[in-house]
């Protein structure tokens, strides 16, 4: 039998073609893949779907699912596919790869993407981020949003709620407080800063009876709090005394805390 080259096209039966079961994406906009398909009847496939060939002459899709689903849609019998003899595992990380960069995923999909490239396949938030195009803080604060519980994961993942709301929500130790804010954001239509507000004055500590001297933050010290928030991606509080200070980071994983520290000593 022929041995097809990585980059040939070639048409194969679209019988023989079968989703990979550990696509990242779980979910397709229904609407969307009929615009697309609409799209490939009226101008044909302009790009070849990538395939992996198995063990009983049929096709994996390793990038391409959404053009396979449409092309099925209106009835298309062959599809142009790239045929490319490459590993199982390289399979799942393309895949990956090739939904983050082509995918609008939700918040959950993307988080759980990136979370599975580093912890399976190693590789570091530096290189990810070059990969993607983010910035690491980006990359952390995405997988991050897998701390909540998941009650308020699924909202995440429905798109019912914002990563912004997610980030906020983050502060809020206690899972089942977590859930009755993200009801209330339901409920109520919370942008990000009134939620803020809400935890904010929910974690105020009563003052003590000694305290001491409180010094105003002059302008330095904000744009410095502001820039290393940037940064760092986290909460970032600087606290000036008579002669001296300290800087207190806020981190909510011990994922955090590794990049945090990464990212001083680079």
């Amino acid at each position: 039998m022929e041995k097809l080259s990585s980059d040939k096209i070639t048409e194969i039966d679209i019988f023989r073609i079968y989703p990979n079961k550990n696509q990242p994406r779980k979910n397709f906009d229904k609407e969307k893949i009929e615009e697309l398909a609409d799209s490939i009847e009226k101008y044909g496939l302009l790009q070849p779907i990538i395939l992996k060939k198995d063990s009983n002459d049929n096709y994996m899709i390793v990038a391409g699912e959404r053009r396979y689903t449409a092309c099925r849609l209106i009835g298309m019998k062959k599809i142009p596919a790239i045929v490319k003899d490459i590993s199982y595992e390289e399979v799942e990380r393309l895949a990956i790869i090739e939904n983050l960069q082509r995918e609008n995923l939700t918040p959950i999909e993307e988080a759980r993407a990136y979370k599975r490239l580093i912890d399976v396949y190693k590789i570091t938030q530096s290189k990810l981020s070059e990969m993607m195009g983010k910035s690491r803080p980006y990359i952390t604060n995405s997988m991050r949003l897998l701390n909540l519980n998941e009650e308020v994961i699924e909202l995440l993942d429905n798109e019912k709620i914002t990563p912004g709301h997610g980030k906020i929500l983050l502060k809020v130790e206690d899972p089942e407080l977590q859930t009755k804010l993200a009801n209330k954001i339901l409920r109520d239509k919370l942008s990000v800063r009134e939620l803020d507000s809400i935890v904010e004055n929910m974690s105020e500590k009563p003052k003590k009876k000694k305290e001491k001297p409180v010094y105003e933050k002059d302008l330095f010290i904000m744009e410095a709090e502001e820039n290393l928030r940037n940064i760092l991606g986290t909460k970032v509080n600087i606290t000036r005394g008579r002669k001296s200070g300290k800087i207190e980071i806020e981190y909510y994983s011990e994922e955090d805390l590794e990049a945090i520290i990464s990212m001083i000593t680079d």
